[in-house]
């Protein structure tokens, strides 16, 4: 799996530091949040403007361009690869595909440690911001070799089946996204009432889950590139 590493720290990156800008770009094109895989659709009801679509989408784009490669590009290549990473990150990150009342928690005011926030938030940075500071020396170079790690250690049974997609589909966002809503029940959304304070006792059940999600996601995005890269495989499908 030559891109795992690279997206091990791409995903990594993207939730610490690109999300919020890559989302202000894309906020009006994509809907992230529906609690149904099934009903994929923006907030004015166009088919496939959801986080799943966006995946279905991007790997097109770059499948199409590496079968033709001596064809007139008809897309940004440099924009699919770097959207289909972004968006592979963020259908791991459960609340991304959270409830639509809610926003997927951006409605859901809360405190994380004394500190004033929203949970869609504590989920996208504050988790493993405070991961960063409390047992990664403030390094995130020392995080994704930890990740990496585990890669190859505690997880190393697991990754195959990470990575495989039923009918040798390119990708399969819509499995990536169902764990997703399941996680964000069982834990995102779990003793976090709106005007409620997290403290340890959510940072330390939660960051297992948050730093888990993000290996898987590395190893996902890693194989979604080999196999448009190498193989001629199909594209899942809702």
């Amino acid at each position: 799996m030559k891109f795992v590493i690279i997206t091990i720290i791409v995903g990594v990156v993207l939730y610490i530091i690109l999300i919020p800008l890559i989302s202000s770009v894309t906020i009006n094109i994509v809907q992230f949040f529906a609690i149904l895989i099934g009903d994929c659709h923006d907030s004015y009801g166009h088919k496939d403007r959801c986080v799943t679509g966006a995946i279905h989408n991007y790997t097109m784009q770059l499948r199409l361009a590496n079968a033709d490669a001596s064809s007139e590009l008809k897309y940004n290549l440099t924009e699919a690869l770097m959207f289909l990473s972004h968006f592979v990150g963020d259908v791991h990150q459960p609340l991304h595909v959270g409830f639509t009342g809610d926003l997927g928690g951006n409605t859901i005011t809360v405190r994380w440690y004394r500190r004033k926030t929203n949970l869609h938030h504590v989920w996208d940075n504050m988790i493993i911001e405070s991961a960063l500071k409390k047992f990664y020396d403030s390094d995130l170079s020392v995080m994704i070799q930890a990740i990496q790690r585990n890669i190859s250690d505690i997880w190393l049974n697991d990754t195959s089946s990470w990575e495989h997609c039923a009918h040798n589909y390119t990708a399969c966002p819509d499995r990536y996204a169902s764990e997703s809503i399941s996680l964000a029940c069982k834990f995102a959304y779990k003793n976090a009432t709106p005007g409620s304070t997290l403290e340890d006792e959510y940072f330390l059940s939660r960051l297992p889950i948050v730093e888990k999600r993000l290996a898987q996601g590395g190893v996902r995005l890693a194989a979604i590139l080999n196999r448009i890269f190498t193989a001629k495989t199909g594209i899942a499908q809702a």
